[in-house]
């Protein structure tokens, strides 16, 4: 068990930059990748937001280009992509954070930067390089990107990747890297298109790694949710926990029309706030995470589609003002909070019709979800019971099947 970053051996400079950082021991995926991907091995890793993924990627390859220092000036020895420009920013700004002491150069290549400044970067000597994958290909393409050079590569979000439709671009960046020495594929799963709608030769041997059943970095976030008799009286429990319990909070919307309608509520109720949502230009978005990200805001609404891949420090709250469609997306939601360490909370504003969906996120979570109360807000409605009502239906409806299958064997 390791309970320090000092017993995966890395450098004096690197644990000095983890303190700093406010790291204090290991996360499960932290733990188990470094050792690996220091000895040489490739790895296959399942990680999902919130569980210190970035730095269990940075940190080894960080050792590794100091462990084997460049002889001579010249282009990138790591490429690390991501499937969005932000989570490419997001990365490479935790790796300089990482690398602070040391020398090595950490540079982005993604869409919506003038070509000029690109060219500055290719210019100069290059450690690790952090791309999104079309505009990487336009350079390789037009011969202003090198991956001869390249030693480590590395596939953060792959599964998303494979969503946004890059899968042929990463076999053919894979093609291009092919002197490298070490592949390292991180993806929210391991099942379907997490892994198999890349080629097959894309990992060697990879050491497997399942970091889903982190318990206790989920441990850290206090769950639970209170019930609303209508609209109205959702808006008002939001009102109070925003004002009286929350300090910096993500708000999940499931709609951009949900969402226009809450951030007017807001405004009336003078609440400051900062929204994205699918399909937003991307200066205005960028300005809107920086706003919450320095705190001038410190409420930001958001669809589900717009949050993919934002990583923000400090939330100390997810609110599920709209129940999300699956279990698997309240817990990408969730895991905005409690990030590095720290401790969060999760709260869901449930209506009648969202009780079923309640309850399949508890079994799928594998742990009691409570019901807290706001004592002058209470709701007015019984909590409906949905499973035996069910239960009392499939009985009924099971013999009149099997009679309707007697009758079509008869004929």
């Amino acid at each position: 068990m390791i309970r320090n970053f000092a017993e995966l051996e890395l450098d004096p400079n690197l644990l000095l930059a983890i303190e700093e950082m406010g790291y204090d021991r290991p996360t499960q995926i932290q733990a188990e990748a470094i050792p690996q991907a220091l000895d040489g091995r490739d790895i296959l890793a399942s990680a999902p937001t919130g569980t210190g993924k970035t730095a269990a990627f940075v940190l080894p390859a960080l050792q590794y280009l100091q462990d084997f220092p460049r002889r001579k000036p010249g282009p990138a020895r790591v490429l690390i992509l991501t499937p969005t420009r932000e989570l490419a920013m997001q990365v490479a700004d935790q790796a300089r954070a990482l690398a602070k002491y040391t020398k090595l150069n950490i540079f982005t290549i993604t869409g919506g930067v003038q070509y000029q400044e690109h060219a500055d970067i290719l210019a100069t000597t290059q450690d690790i390089v952090v791309a999104t994958p079309g505009r990487l290909m336009e350079y390789i393409e037009s011969e202003r990107f090198d991956c001869r050079a390249i030693e480590w590569l590395i596939l953060d979000e792959a599964d998303r990747m494979l969503d946004m439709g890059f899968g042929p671009t990463v076999d053919r960046l894979s093609s291009e890297c092919r002197w490298r020495k070490q592949t390292l594929l991180f993806s929210a799963t391991l099942e379907g298109k997490g892994v198999e709608g890349f080629t097959a030769d894309l990992l060697k041997e990879p050491a497997e790694i399942d970091a889903e059943p982190s318990r206790r970095e989920r441990k850290k976030i206090a769950q639970w949710y209170h019930r609303a008799d209508d609209m109205t009286h959702k808006l008002e429990l939001l009102k109070k926990i925003i004002n009286e319990q929350a300090e910096r909070s993500i708000i999940f919307l499931k709609t951009r029309e949900r969402l226009s309608e809450l951030r007017v509520e807001l405004e009336k109720a003078q609440i400051p706030c900062a929204w994205i949502q699918g399909e937003m230009p991307q200066d205005r978005r960028n300005n809107a995470i920086a706003r919450f990200r320095d705190g001038t805001v410190n409420v930001l609404l958001a669809t589900d589609v717009a949050a993919r891949g934002i990583d923000l420090p400090d939330v100390s709250h997810v609110i599920n003002y709209d129940m999300p469609r699956s279990a698997d997306v309240y817990l990408h939601r969730i895991g905005r909070t409690a990030r590095a360490g720290k401790k969060g909370n999760a709260i869901s504003l449930v209506e009648a019709h969202d009780q079923p969906m309640m309850d399949r996120v508890a079994r799928y979570v594998k742990e009691e979800i409570k019901e807290r109360f706001i004592k002058e807000l209470r709701p007015k409605h019984k909590k409906p019971v949905f499973k035996k009502k069910n239960k009392k239906k499939d009985d009924k409806k099971s013999p009149a099947k099997s009679k309707k299958k007697v009758a079509k064997k008869k004929k």
